[in-house]
């Protein structure tokens, strides 16, 4: 079996899912998050663009409604004993056999959480979901269950971590050496990409934003990257590693000819800004305290208006269309940094008056005594 955990790390995995769910008076859990399904039992597919669902009773029952074509990928990468399958036809309302399976470890009339927050759970999906249990049991809106979980990784993940930092060096080594005036940036791209799935990673669960000019400003992917001048410009290099589903995220700037002399100052302020969100990124303190740290330096510059209202975000085992986990570096987020925690900090000043864009950002684990970097971003300006 392709398992990338032990049988024992997918039973303390689901002991402690099943903990939280009776703790919120709850009989089971319907899983449509690949995450989760991927966290409780190692099931590994892209299968969730189609409907599928998993059911975890507090009781330990264990199954899955699936296509035909997730019934091997679903023996083979898993510890599901009982897999459903429902049939491709015309009018098919696969929420039914979900239903059926449901009554078949005697769920009527039962309180069960639903993970309505899932990408592969689209509007449409869900209403089918509500009319097919309606009248059957009691459902509520339990996405946050297994998140919560996810968010302190046990030793055995933190493995494919540092594996997936390493991979994320590798890939910032080709993009220093590489990005010279008149480069192609889509070359570049492709070179990263190489190194990270010659090294036995798999494809980022997202595109990465990548660009010269100025679609170095742009913090999300597009289509079409314009090649680097062969006289000044700057380049920004924001991408995600990703090792066994388990993504580390690096972002920096590369300037190629004369440099500006404000792209210097930019670099000196991100730089500070990330020395201080590292400093305040330490077990007991409260994630604003790392985005406080952060902006106090960006709010004394000349650059304060040209930053973003979040500096980063957890990260762990993601599936498409995104590697963030969802617990975000805002003010006020009062979530306490804990032990086993993984997020990525970056530091962006976006300058849409002048066209110049400077950033630096990198993942670190929470550790016992302060962090962990598992991926480094120049902590130099780097220039070609």
């Amino acid at each position: 079996m392709a398992l990338h955990f032990s049988r024992a790390e997918f039973a303390r995995r689901q002991m402690a899912a099943r903990r939280a769910i009776a703790a919120r008076g709850l009989d089971g859990l319907l899983c449509f998050r690949q995450e989760t399904m991927y966290y409780l039992t190692g099931y590994d597919t892209n299968g969730f663009a189609l409907f599928q669902g998993m059911w975890l009773g507090v009781d330990g029952s264990l199954a899955l409604v699936t296509r035909g074509a997730d019934r091997l990928q679903s023996k083979y990468t898993s510890v599901i004993k009982d897999v459903r399958i429902w049939i491709d036809r015309e009018g098919a309302t696969p929420a039914l056999d979900l239903r059926d399976m449901l009554e078949s470890y005697n769920v009527r009339g039962k309180r069960i959480g639903v993970e309505y927050g899932a990408y592969g759970l689209t509007g449409q999906r869900a209403k089918m979901v509500d009319s097919a249990l309606e009248g059957f049991c009691r459902t509520e809106d339990a996405t946050d269950i297994v998140s919560a979980l996810r968010m302190f990784k046990s030793p055995a993940e933190l493995k494919h971590v540092r594996r997936a930092g390493e991979l994320a060096d590798a890939a910032r080594d080709i993009a220093v050496r590489d990005c010279v005036p008149g480069a192609s940036i889509a070359k570049i791209y492709a070179d990263m990409l190489q190194v990270m799935v010659e090294g036995d990673g798999d494809p980022p669960a997202s595109r990465w934003p990548i660009g010269a000019g100025q679609e170095a400003l742009f913090v999300r992917y597009h289509t079409g990257h314009s090649p680097v001048s062969k006289k000044n410009d700057q380049s920004t290099f924001e991408f995600g590693s990703c090792y066994r589903h388990y993504h580390t995220v690096m972002m920096f700037v590369v300037l190629t000819g004369k440099v500006h002399p404000a792209h210097r100052e930019m670099f000196k302020v991100v730089r500070e800004a990330l020395d201080a969100a590292e400093d305040a990124f330490r077990p007991g303190n409260v994630v604003a305290d790392v985005f406080n740290a952060q902006s106090k330096v960006i709010k004394k510059s000349k650059f304060s208006k040209t930053t973003l209202p979040a500096c980063g975000y957890t990260t762990g085992a993601q599936f498409p269309p995104t590697w963030m986990e969802g617990c975000f570096i805002h003010a006020g987020n009062p979530t306490v940094l804990k032990p086993g925690m993984l997020f990525f900090k970056q530091m962006m000043l976006l300058d849409d008056r002048t066209g110049l864009s400077m950033s630096i950002g990198e993942s670190s684990i929470v550790t016992r005594k302060g962090s962990e970097q598992v991926c480094h971003a120049p902590r130099y300006l780097v220039t070609n």
